[in-house]
């Protein structure tokens, strides 16, 4: 039922099947050479991920699509400056973490989003399910910044503890600490609201 309630209430580990994110690092080179099916091939492959990190950042659906968008776009145009160390979404990451703050930099010149209105612009209308609308809200609430990274990219990317330790340069430990101890936040708030 629920895709963002099973984050406090995990499924049944001999039923979830998480997807370990594969990338052919080759892609890349491929997508130098103006090689659309490999560039469709990395963004079909990353797009949940790179949405998803990029969400817990900016906590704002409209602007997290733009700056995905802006990622790929500056993937495509930079795709001959990669170079192979076996960590490529390390560099995705870095690319859309640049544009992000770029983004939040702007926002404070001016934009008319204002970091004290974010609640209201966490709508989530793209959510049908009420419950995972609450679930996020809340996420977005009392999470902080890398809590907040850290779990979605371990539950809607279905990324492994260790291989968000790598994209986001953190020990294992770390990243560990800060998943459950968002968790506990949640299931806390949430009971206290009598949503579980």
């Amino acid at each position: 039922m629920i895709l963002f309630l099973s984050m406090v209430v995990p499924p049944d580990p001999s039923t979830e099947h998480h997807k370990k994110l594969k990338i052919d690092e080759k892609l890349f080179a491929r997508i130098a050479a103006d090689d659309m099916a490999a560039f469709e091939e990395l963004y079909r492959v990353t797009e949940r991920s790179v949405y998803a990190f990029v969400l817990s950042i900016l906590k704002n659906h409209d602007d997290a699509l733009d700056v995905a968008q802006d990622t790929y776009l500056r993937i495509r145009a930079a795709a001959h400056l990669y170079k192979p160390m076996g960590k490529p979404m390390a560099w995705v990451f870095t690319i859309a973490r640049n544009l992000a703050i770029s983004k939040i930099r702007s926002r404070k010149q001016g934009d008319s989003v204002q970091v004290d209105d974010l609640e209201n612009d966490l709508s989530f209308s793209y959510v049908t399910d009420s419950g995972d609308k609450l679930v996020l809200q809340t996420a977005f609430k009392i999470l902080s910044d890398q809590e907040r990274e850290i779990i979605l990219l371990h539950t809607i990317s279905g990324f492994a503890h260790r291989e968000i330790a790598e994209s986001l340069n953190m020990p294992l430990s770390t990243v560990l600490s800060k998943y459950h101890r968002g968790l506990k936040k949640l299931k806390k708030y949430l009971k206290e609201q009598e949503v579980l």
